[in-house]
């Protein structure tokens, strides 16, 4: 079923994110902009765990998580092990939320329309994983040119 592909998409770049994470040999580097590069990693760290945890966990699993996205992109030097505990925290909302989901459940309507018209829960949480993916591809990209 596509919950089994889903989780394991999440754990494999959530778990890789985790990793790029770990590989900053300077801390403070997590929240270095420099010319057009102009989201650090940990803003984009912290804007994937208020992402994943309200779309996911709040609004499909009813975790009571409260996303506070102006923050998402404006804090500054969180920790970086603070950053890890958050993702893995992240990711167990994320498995056990997907988990938890039925063929019918993946197929009706997702209880926002995020994008202005209604879509399948299942189109939106193929969605997040790329969206995911993404920001990944920027985290590493940021990690490698400026943790110098």
């Amino acid at each position: 079923m596509l919950t089994d592909a889903l989780i394991k998409l999440f754990k494999r770049d959530l778990n890789q994110v985790i990793e790029e994470i770990r590989l900053y040999k300077h801390e403070s580097n997590l929240w270095k902009i420099e010319g057009a590069v102009t989201n650090s990693a940990g803003s984009l760290c912290t804007h994937l765990i208020g992402n994943l945890n309200h779309f996911i966990g709040a609004i499909i699993g009813n975790s009571g998580y409260v996303r506070r996205r102006d923050l998402e992109l404006s804090l500054r030097d969180v920790p970086k092990q603070e950053l890890i505990q958050q993702l893995e925290d992240t990711l167990r909302i994320v498995e056990s939320t997907i988990k938890s989901l039925t063929l019918k459940d993946l197929e009706s309507e997702y209880k926002l329309h995020v994008f202005g018209a209604p879509m399948t829960t299942e189109y939106f949480l193929v969605h997040l994983s790329s969206h995911l993916a993404y920001h990944l591809g920027q985290i590493n990209y940021h990690r490698r040119l400026l943790d110098k």
